[in-house]
């Protein structure tokens, strides 16, 4: 929980030069709730709600240190608080990106190469392309609503829980999407496809990672592109699905 502060703007690490101090808990919080503590904090005094842009900096210098597992355990070792009051495993990463694709299929010698090279394909828009479409339709189609109903107060605990809702589920689709991208080569015959598919996922990807961002800082330029992205992820997708109907199987 957010312990009560004054209104007197912070130094560039708070208290003591404290970032634990700055965000308003212990040690040995767990990164959700430094991160619970990081929004309420963000929110109270963002120049917008009539707060203090020093605050705002202590605020995210703190939240950078704490948030990585790394960082966190070095910066406990220098407070002299050891290592073993650190709660739970790093943060994820901000600003991830798809895993490098796994090398294409080699096309196989003989007589029934392309033959062959036809099932494979089969298989694999079956079973990596089709359902990696779905998931990430379930992150771009229901963007625009949820965008939407954040607009009409982004300061409220409740529509923005909504909206943070909608990007967990976004997250963990991305994070399957990504695992089924990874879980067979897409077949050298379709390789440019391949590729494009795993361009697509890599925007889907950082747009939600950018959207985090916002529901952290509310910062307006993580909003504005990570809508940018998927916009962009959306018409890929579009192109996708034209060439999909094209691939000669």
């Amino acid at each position: 929980m957010v312990a009560d502060r004054r209104d007197v703007a912070p130094s560039a690490e708070g208290p003591a030069g404290d970032h634990y101090a700055v965000l308003g808990v212990t040690p040995g919080s767990s990164t959700s709730e430094i991160k619970a503590a990081y929004r309420a904090l963000v929110k109270r005094h963002h120049p917008d709600a009539g707060g203090d842009a020093r605050w705002i900096l202590a605020l995210n210098a703190a939240w950078e240190e704490l948030r990585d597992g790394d960082r966190r355990r070095r910066y406990d070792l220098r407070l002299g608080l050891g290592s073993g009051l650190y709660p739970e495993a790093s943060a994820r990463g901000s600003g991830s990106t798809a895993a490098a694709p796994r090398g294409a299929a080699k096309p196989r010698a003989g007589k029934g190469a392309v033959a062959v090279s036809g099932e494979e394909l089969r298989a694999w828009l079956v079973g990596v392309y089709a359902p990696l479409d779905r998931l990430l339709a379930q992150v771009i189609n229901p963007f625009p609503a949820a965008l939407k109903a954040l607009s009409a107060d982004p300061y409220d605990d409740d529509l923005m829980e909504a909206f943070c809702a909608y990007l967990e589920q976004s997250r963990q689709r991305v994070t399957r999407a990504e695992t089924l991208y990874r879980s067979l080569a897409c077949p050298e015959v379709a390789r440019g496809f391949g590729l494009s598919v795993y361009h697509c996922l890599g925007q889907v990807q950082d747009a939600v990672a950018e959207l985090e961002r916002y529901t952290l800082g509310y910062v307006d330029s993580y909003l504005h592109d990570g809508r940018e992205m998927l916009r962009e992820a959306r018409r890929r997708r579009q192109r996708l699905q034209e060439e999909r109907r094209r691939l000669e199987l």
